[in-house]
């Protein structure tokens, strides 16, 4: 084929009229910002439409579109049927709001598309910057290791991959099959499913992490932790890794970290805390006793998407020991190697501290968010998320038909409705019912679990937009619908 025609032939992905797209771009742009400054006045919820439903079990599209049709179909048929955590009364799981300013921070990132994991470009100087920071608030030294990843899940496995291959130096190359025992992980029986699942993805099968009991706020019972271990070293296991939760999912418990960091550090195992959301306090100076031993842990993972209110998704992982990180990642391949010079001169690839080569430009939001808006405020929103949920727990007590159930040691409260003429069996039916009504009716978007079989409606407040008059809103709205399907019932 000669040069003419394959010119012919030739095409591209770029708009053939930019300033169509640049004017589609400025109606996208208004529409967000009309869609994030109105929702306070739409419902915390909304369940897709058959329509919309159907409308997304399409073939694969064959022929071009227009991207103002396009767009259209997502404004009708997408954004109005948002899991809605942007919504003031979004408490359900713990998931933060986003910002305006990480909106756009995303368009940013996307336009430059950077890839941001190997190379001589700004992007991973960004990364280490916000890595920088993030060691400066969780009390890690400066010559800590450090990754962003998508969140505390990939964090906490990447944190006990780093520990595996640590404590034995063979199992990068010859597996598990070179360890000479059982390698056992233990956390208390509040830990998330994550780290569960983590430890089957390292290989070691859930049935060799160790549930440790809980006392009654939910805490790790230190002595029956130090009882397990004995047991499973008289069994010839290999006790290696001690998990902590700096605020556990179910209740905000907060484990006592420093007398695990202690407890690790005699037993000769790893140890790490999963700080998903409640690291994020140790920027407050009050947390400090609370969550004091978080800065002994050999890693550490949290969420900057869920209370630093950073839009999803992003998280990091800490690891103490940089070295130690690298060593369980880094390899050396001829089309990856590092150049003097040139684009391939750049800092250490990331690519040497985790599973991904292809990583996305995460790091924009968080650097650009912390300093639109500083830690100084970053300190006062999370305070007053803490007075709000203490608000809510004081509703919650005054009320003769609500029962809180659990104590608030940070940010989350577990509440039931109980007017008290029924049994355990029943108020669960009840409450899931009050739930479901809360959501279904968009007043509120709380979740729910499970403490001692009672099922229980959940507050997770990582919400920058929430105010007082919305836990009103949600108590009062609780009862009255309470009331209702008690009143269905009898």
């Amino acid at each position: 084929m000669n040069k003419e025609a394959i010119i012919l032939e030739e095409s591209t992905l770029d708009p053939g009229n930019w300033e169509a797209m640049k004017e589609l771009g400025h109606r996208m742009l208004d529409d967000m910002f009309a869609y994030l400054q109105s929702v306070r006045g739409r419902p915390a919820w909304k369940k897709p439409s058959a329509y919309a439903v159907s409308s997304l079990q399409a073939p694969l599209p064959q022929l071009p579109q227009e991207p103002s049709e396009v767009y259209e179909d997502f404004f009708t048929q997408v954004l109005p049927y948002n899991t809605n955590n942007i919504h003031p009364r979004f408490w359900a799981w713990v998931q933060g709001g986003g910002t305006p300013f990480g909106m756009l921070a995303d368009m940013l990132a996307s336009g430059m598309n950077a890839n941001v994991s190997i190379g001589d470009h700004i992007p991973m100087q960004v990364e280490k910057q916000v890595i920088e920071w993030s060691k400066e608030m969780m009390g890690f030294p400066s010559t800590a290791g450090g990754l962003l990843v998508g969140g505390c899940s990939l964090a906490n496995i990447t944190a006990l991959i780093v520990a595996r291959n640590h404590f034995h130096q063979s199992v990068r190359q010859k597996g598990l099959r070179a360890v000479p025992a059982q390698m056992i992980v233990y956390g208390s029986a509040e830990t998330h499913n994550c780290v569960v699942k983590g430890v089957e993805v390292i290989g070691l099968g859930s049935e060799n992490f160790r549930k440790v009991p809980v006392n009654d706020d939910y805490r790790i019972d230190i002595d029956e932790l130090q009882r397990m271990i004995d047991e499973d070293r008289a069994a010839g296991h290999l006790p290696f890794c001690i998990i902590g939760n700096a605020g556990t999912v179910n209740t905000g418990a907060i484990d006592p970290l420093e007398s695990l960091a202690a407890i690790a550090k005699k037993e000769k195992c790893w140890f790490h805390v999963d700080g998903a959301f409640g690291a994020i306090p140790r920027i407050l100076p009050e947390f400090n006793d609370r969550l004091k031993g978080i800065e002994l842990a050999d890693s550490l993972g949290f969420d900057f998407h869920k209370w630093l209110y950073v839009n999803y998704e992003v998280a990091c992982v800490l690891i103490r020991d940089a070295s130690i990180h690298r060593e369980a990642f880094a390899t050396s391949v001829n089309y990856l190697l590092g150049h003097e010079r040139g684009l391939s001169g750049g800092p250490d690839p990331f690519n040497n501290y985790g599973m991904e080569l292809s990583r996305g430009f995460k790091a924009l939001k968080v650097w650009m968010s912390l300093k639109e808006h500083g830690i100084q405020k970053y300190r006062q929103m999370v305070r007053q998320n803490l007075r709000q949920t203490q608000y809510l727990a004081g509703l919650v007590e005054l009320d003769p038909e609500l029962e809180l159930m659990a104590d608030v040691p940070l940010n989350i409260v577990c509440f039931r409705f109980n007017p008290g003429n029924f049994d355990d069996e029943t108020l669960n039916r009840i409450n899931k019912e009050v739930l479901m009504r809360l959501q279904e009716e968009g007043i509120a978007a709380p979740s729910y679990t499970l403490l001692h079989g009672k099922y229980v409606i959940r507050v997770a407040n990582t919400n920058h937009r929430s105010r007082l008059e919305d836990f009103d809103v949600l108590t009062a709205e609780t009862v009255r619908i309470g009331r209702e399907v008690a009143g269905e019932i009898l």
